[in-house]
């Protein structure tokens, strides 16, 4: 029985998204500045990952800690309005 091997698939040849931190050089993302962080988050109150926003490895994870801070010091909601009703 002869075996059928798969074609792969090349990826498209896409440029990435610049991180937003990194052009700023930002070394300390704050959770005090909602106006920054809200930009990372999406209507359900979701963090946005790093493949749409284009931040890196490291500002995500600065990013994530800082919108969890904010979170608990209610600076902003967990969840969207219209969910909590």
């Amino acid at each position: 029985m002869p075996i059928i091997m798969k074609k792969n698939k090349k990826r498209k040849n896409t440029k990435r998204k610049p991180c937003v931190f990194c052009l700023e050089q930002m070394e300390y993302i704050d959770y005090k500045n909602t106006e920054i962080i809200s930009k990372f988050i999406n209507a359900h109150g979701k963090i946005l990952p790093s493949r749409s926003t284009g931040t890196c490895s490291r500002h995500q994870r600065l990013l994530s800690t800082a919108i969890k801070r904010a979170r608990i010091m209610a600076l902003i909601p967990f969840t969207a309005e219209r969910i909590r009703r």
